[in-house]
């Protein structure tokens, strides 16, 4: 009977595991400058060469990139789901935001419900700053852009995706955080104006669901989620039908 020799695991490769995995939960976030050498190998409790090492594997995997005499950073490929050039196309296509709302059906009720099951007190808390950040918005008192609210209302649902404790989820709607922005940027205009009681209804929808997932009450997190979603299909709907009737008014008037 023979037995196979038992590989010994280099200090480096531990390294590497530790760092990939605070990548993966999205601890260390696309774009994110790592501490100084000297800094994180004291933090990790290893040696600066042993580190070195584990930064060269992580860059030839992709997922760091050292920059010249500028430290290193976590790829920032990591957060895009899509490439910047897609990205006017997907805002400016009606078909396309009417898809993008059908995906964020699906991702963001799942969202919710786990997030309700699995939120710990750091969640809570970063979800509680991020409604409050978008409750600024929809008050007026800071005088928010609109710009400010795409931010903020994105930066609410991402909040929900980390506290659901899934990394599938969570780096697929960091992916799309980009294009969710855009995506409110663009429908809130019409929105509001379509129905003047929008802005009412959008915070009521986000204070309830906001207060499900502070409540652990999971099934009803991904129903008013999904009320939320359904909400701005239709009145998105009503303002595609009122764009076509007047572009066809237009029309019979310049004939």
């Amino acid at each position: 009977m023979g037995f196979g020799q038992i590989k010994v695991r280099r200090l480096s490769d531990d390294i590497v595991a530790k760092l990939e995995g605070m990548i993966l939960e999205g601890t260390l976030k696309a774009g994110e400058r790592l501490p100084a050498e000297r800094v994180l190998a004291e933090q990790l409790g290893v040696s600066r060469p042993s580190l070195r090492e584990a930064i060269q594997k992580l860059a030839a995997k992709g997922l760091l990139v050292s920059r010249q005499g500028g430290g290193n950073y976590i790829a920032e490929s990591l957060g895009s789901t899509f490439s910047d050039p897609l990205l006017p196309l997907l805002e400016d296509n009606p078909e396309a935001q009417r898809d993008l709302l059908e995906f964020r059906h699906t991702l963001e009720g799942a969202c919710a419900y786990y997030a309700a099951q699995r939120a710990t007190e750091p969640d809570r808390q970063r979800l509680t700053e991020a409604f409050e950040a978008l409750q600024d918005c929809y008050s007026g008192a800071g005088k928010a852009s609109r710009a400010d609210e795409g931010a903020a209302d994105a930066g609410f649902h991402l909040a929900i995706a980390e506290a659901s404790h899934n990394v599938v989820l969570l780096h697929t709607i960091r992916g799309l955080f980009d294009l969710l922005k855009r995506n409110v940027v663009t429908n809130i205009g019409g929105m509001y104006a379509q129905r003047t009681e929008t802005r009412d209804m959008l915070m009521k929808q986000h204070n309830a669901l906001y207060r499900a997932i502070m409540a652990g009450e999971a099934d009803a997190a991904r129903e008013l989620s999904d009320q939320h979603i359904h909400y701005v299909q239709e009145v998105l709907a009503d303002v595609l039908d009122e764009n076509q009737r007047v572009a066809r008014a237009e029309r019979r008037q310049k004939r």
